[in-house]
């Protein structure tokens, strides 16, 4: 039991620290802590290739996350570096494949969200469930916002 509540009060403060859920109140960190899980990934490991089914999302707690597509050569090319935030997310949203690969630039220490583990967030806390999907969203708005500047700059 200890070690639960060590490793639940360990990803507290992690999620806490992430900057990603400002919205969440001291309770509510404590009470979401178990449906998130920590995972190590090695430098040069997938933690998840393109096309495949998108069961989790990641929040970086330390490390760098090389974003990468398949081109019409079917290369991999890099189209972004991760340092913090969250990512994957899409995926744990809307349950569709994922749209690029992720893989770990440096050895990299994560937090995972699993989609079913969202789902019971959502039966179980509803209302701190709905701050999640909240924070989520308006991340990924920010970087929508931030590749539409992207693509305009390109264009001038």
């Amino acid at each position: 039991m200890s070690d639960t509540n060590s490793l639940n009060n360990e990803i507290r403060d992690l999620l806490m620290d992430c900057g990603l859920f400002n919205a969440l109140l001291p309770a509510d960190f404590k009470a979401i802590a178990g449906y998130f899980s920590i995972t190590t990934v090695e430098q040069g490991k997938a933690i998840f290739q393109e096309g495949d089914a998108g069961s989790f999302m990641c929040i970086i707690n330390s490390g760098t996350v090389s974003v990468r597509k398949l081109n019409n050569d079917e290369q991999q090319v890099e189209i972004a570096t991760l340092r913090k935030g969250a990512f994957g997310e899409m995926a744990v949203l809307d349950g569709e494949r994922r749209s690029a690969s992720c893989i770990a630039a440096t050895d990299c220490h994560l937090l995972n969200l699993g989609k079913d583990s969202l789902d019971k967030m959502l039966n179980d806390a509803p209302k701190i469930a709905a701050k999640i999907i909240r924070a989520i969203a308006v991340a990924m708005s920010r970087r929508l916002r931030m590749v539409d500047g992207q693509l305009l700059s390109q264009q001038i």
